[in-house]
């Protein structure tokens, strides 16, 4: 690689991410950008362009310019969202304009100090493997004399640079999905944490249009988001869990900083896992709705899903960790519903991507059309199909560390004992254990950030916390 090159771009399961200053910068985001031009005008589509939006991360949308001064200077007309998009908003753009390529400038639920940029493909889904590491190689062979730009304000007065804001659209598309009567005659009482992300807008919108009485906390634009991390887990929603308490509200909803994924607070102020949210969906759809067709999961996400799908006839498809496995499965199989534990889904007839916003106005619906809690609708489903107790933990380690982790389970595949029988081991996605008992763990290298993540999933959470001490212990991890 050329010298005045930082450093070569590598993407994980969600974008290219990098710490502000140290990876994230000016240069590289032009690199990254003149990589895509060159793939655009290998695969003869530069002339259809490039939509690009951001987030309200430290640096996003001043690297929102450097990107589209950047494909401007290649001849590659860019259409530029003018506000703080949601990344649901980039994916539909690409998708409703029929375009070949889009971005956007975030790096969801990462720490502050982080940026990075995900790239979608045509349809308006997160870019494929196959796309991602051409990219990377062609970041690693370019010219630094092939980095190019063209100020913004003249790019723009020329139109090269096109400034468009599709919200609208993007709202209306979401409403027309929704039974909106349904939702009136209900008068539901909402609370929003956007968790100073971008979600606000949208949501409060579509929810106001509904009917719904809506309150919003946590919406000011705070780029070091309060100084939480920006996911929306049972730690960070301490605030959002006690206004619904306090209020006595239907629903809490909360997404991350760029509103792709969710989480959702019920009506006993009780914060639901993600799992949760996608078994809830997936029954509702199905039973309610009256949908028919697969699902599809991640490795690290409940099984709840496949009894569900087993009792409708239904086969629930497991893939890696990444949302492009996800979109890409669903698309091939037609799937109702494609989720991950970590809080994103998507659902058939929307974009092939996660979309908080969709999934929070689709759980609405529910509560509104069944006339049922999501309490009470979870305790229906636990009632049917049994329930499974799950535990997730994260590890940080030295670069030694992990060799050392990926030689003992993903070379030698050597497994402590456990006190369980096994059926069968996977290495699709690390290192899974199913037990014949119906429950598994899993232990793999989060592709986003820098930690060995274990899922344990059994029948009690005290049987999942035995089997995840017992691989703590075995890959002396404390």
């Amino acid at each position: 690689m050329k010298g005045s090159v930082a450093i070569m771009i590598q993407f994980g399961t969600g974008g290219w991410r990098a710490i502000i200053g140290d990876g994230f910068d000016k240069k590289n985001v032009q690199l990254l950008m003149t990589a895509i031009a060159k793939k655009m005008k290998q695969d003869n589509v530069e002339k259809l362009g490039i939509v690009i939006g951001y987030d309200r991360r430290f640096l996003s949308k001043e690297a929102a310019k450097w990107a589209a001064e950047t494909m401007a200077s290649q001849g590659i007309p860019c259409l530029f969202i003018n506000r703080q998009a949601p990344t649901p908003l980039v994916m539909f753009t690409v998708k409703h304009m029929a375009l070949p390529y889009g971005i956007s400038i975030t790096a969801s639920h990462n720490p502050a100090i982080y940026n990075g940029i995900k790239v979608f493909m045509e349809g308006g889904r997160d870019a494929d493997e196959v796309l991602t590491e051409e990219l990377e190689e062609l970041t690693s062979i370019i010219n630094p004399d092939d980095i190019t730009s063209i100020p913004f304000d003249e790019a723009v007065e020329s139109g090269a640079i096109k400034m468009i804001d599709p919200m609208n659209e993007y709202i209306d598309g979401i409403i027309s999905a929704l039974d909106v009567e349904s939702i009136r005659n209900r008068h539901l009482k909402i609370v929003l944490d956007p968790m100073y992300g971008v979600s606000k807008t949208a949501l409060q919108t579509i929810l106001l249009t509904a009917r719904c009485d809506v309150e919003v906390i946590h919406d000011r634009h705070d780029t070091l988001f309060g100084g939480r991390l920006p996911a929306p887990n049972h730690k960070t929603l301490a605030g959002l869990i006690n206004y619904v308490e306090e209020n006595h509200c239907d629903i809490g909803i909360a997404t991350d900083g760029d509103a792709d994924r969710l989480g959702i607070v019920d009506d006993c102020a009780q914060f639901l896992h993600p799992n949760t949210i996608l078994v809830l969906l997936y029954y509702y759809l199905l039973k309610y709705k009256g949908w028919r067709g697969c699902a599809v999961r991640n490795v690290a996400t409940t099984h709840l899903l496949n009894r569900i799908a087993e009792d409708y006839g239904e086969i629930c498809y497991e893939v890696p960790v990444g949302f492009k496995h996800i979109s890409s499965k669903m698309a091939e199989t037609n799937a109702v519903i494609g989720g991950e534990s970590s809080g994103g889904l998507t659902v058939r007839g929307h974009i092939q991507g996660k979309d908080g916003i969709y999934a929070a106005t689709l759980l609405v619906e529910m509560i509104a059309k069944t006339g049922k809690s999501l309490s009470a609708l979870f305790n229906e489903i636990k009632e049917k199909y049994g329930t499974y107790e799950m535990t997730e933990d994260d590890y940080r380690f030295s670069e030694s560390k992990k060799q050392q982790i990926s030689d003992i389970l993903l070379r030698d595949k050597l497994l402590p004992e456990f006190p369980y029988e096994i059926d069968k081991v996977s290495y699709l996605d690390g290192c899974k254990v199913y037990f014949k008992n119906g429950g598994w763990v899993i232990t793999r290298f989060s592709g986003t950030e820098p930690l060995l993540r274990i899922f344990c999933e059994m029948p009690s959470i005290e049987e999942a916390k035995k089997i995840s001490n017992i691989l703590v212990e075995f890959l002396s991890l404390k």
